[in-house]
């Protein structure tokens, strides 16, 4: 089926429009982007505004309709271009004002006289620019940099940039006889590329964003509310990973960590200072052990850790470490809380066969139980046969 061009430059406005409505509509459902769902929707609006005021540029008087269409037009590529770059918390102001005033000089010089070179080529040179800079900020977006859509983001603005770049310097030094050809054949392509354009990035924006409020909820479901570690579910499914991908290699460790007394600590001083205690217990557990290690809040006061490799081999001594960072800190406090308060540990070391991770954690248990016995402020190793001491 033929579709002429006029048909497919009206289908890119449209979307535009479409994507730009959608885009605003999102807000609603993705409140902590709004700022940014209403700078790109108004960057497609603007877009779209721009390509149909083309339309009719030549029906006012010299180079003033392709002036104000082109600027319109700018405005629309650079908002987009300040709405993504916002998605990292940067914005562009000094250069998209540079952009315009430069853009408008030139046709206020230039463009009565060489309206159709202003129009074909040298107002290519600034939607290259702008287009090429989104490309850029979406690539460096360390806020979706987990995602993969991202690339497309980059590849469909990337692609414009080039398309765009050819025209303003590639195209005027054509001067074969087929040179008016290679132009109207450009004429198209930038057509069917533009609505393309029209109907890719958009939709590719809304699905990144959606997409990392997926990820955000999914790692709050994961995530204790209090300590801001891993919760009872994050860390039987991690662990679980980092079992199965070892495939019996190197050793693996696992302790179960209980604070001693906590009910009385409640009890005597209140649940706000028992949270207090739980929260500086996460701090100083995940400072000692780092970044790298399984840590997370099973419930109450009971957390767990799990460590591979080199961490893994000085398991003890970094559980000791905590039992007495933990006993010294709280003891020493000047905020006002100056509860006393420690923890008894429990270690299970495994080097080759590593049971499941819910059975490696009650083997460990069992050391805990043990060191809670003796008099708690401990780490006990768990006695298992296939724990190695």
């Amino acid at each position: 089926m033929y579709v002429d061009l006029l048909t497919l430059y009206f289908l890119a406005i449209g979307t535009l429009l479409a994507s730009a409505g959608l885009t605003f509509w999102e807000q609603r459902a993705n409140p902590q982007r709004s700022k940014e769902l209403r700078t790109l929707a108004a960057g497609f609006a603007t877009l779209a505004i721009g390509c149909a005021a083309a339309l009719y540029r030549r029906d006012l008087p010299g180079a003033l309709g392709s002036g104000i269409s082109n600027l319109v037009i700018l405005c629309g590529y650079l908002l987009i271009l300040n709405g993504v770059a916002s998605l990292d918390g940067r914005r562009y102001r000094r250069t998209p004002a540079a952009i315009l005033v430069c853009m408008a000089l030139a046709w206020a010089i230039g463009g009565t006289r060489w309206q159709d070179v202003m129009w074909t080529h040298v107002s290519s040179v600034p939607i290259a620019l702008i287009s090429g800079l989104t490309a850029w900020e979406m690539l460096r977006c360390k806020a979706m940099k987990a995602l993969q859509a991202r690339y497309i983001v980059v590849a469909a603005t990337g692609i414009h940039a080039a398309l765009y770049a050819a025209r303003a310097f590639i195209l005027p030094w054509l001067t074969i006889p087929s040179a008016q050809a290679v132009q109207s054949f450009t004429g198209k392509l930038t057509i069917y590329e533009g609505v393309l354009y029209s109907v890719i990035l958009p939709m590719t924006l809304l699905k990144l964003i959606r997409d990392e409020t997926h990820g955000q909820l999914r790692l709050e479901s994961q995530t204790d509310y209090l300590t801001r570690l891993g919760n009872r579910r994050w860390f039987f499914e991690q662990g679980s990973r980092i079992i199965d991908r070892r495939e019996g290699r190197g050793r693996v460790s696992i302790l179960a960590f209980d604070l001693d007394q906590f009910k009385s600590i409640n009890d005597r001083h209140g649940h706000q200072a028992g949270d207090k205690v739980l929260k500086s217990f996460a701090e100083i557990a995940r400072d000692v052990m780092g970044p790298e290690a399984i840590l997370a809040r099973i419930g109450g006061e009971e957390f767990a850790a799990l460590l591979w490799g080199d961490d893994a081999q000085r398991a003890q001594a970094l559980g000791e470490a905590v039992a007495k960072r933990f006993a010294e800190t709280m003891s020493g406090r000047t905020d006002g809380i100056g509860i006393p308060a420690t923890v008894s540990i429990g270690l299970a070391r495994f080097d080759q066969d590593v049971p499941a991770i819910m059975d490696g954690l009650a083997i460990a248990d069992q050391a805990l139980y043990r060191a809670k016995s003796l008099g708690g402020n401990r780490l006990e190793l768990a006695p298992d046969a296939t724990a190695t001491a």
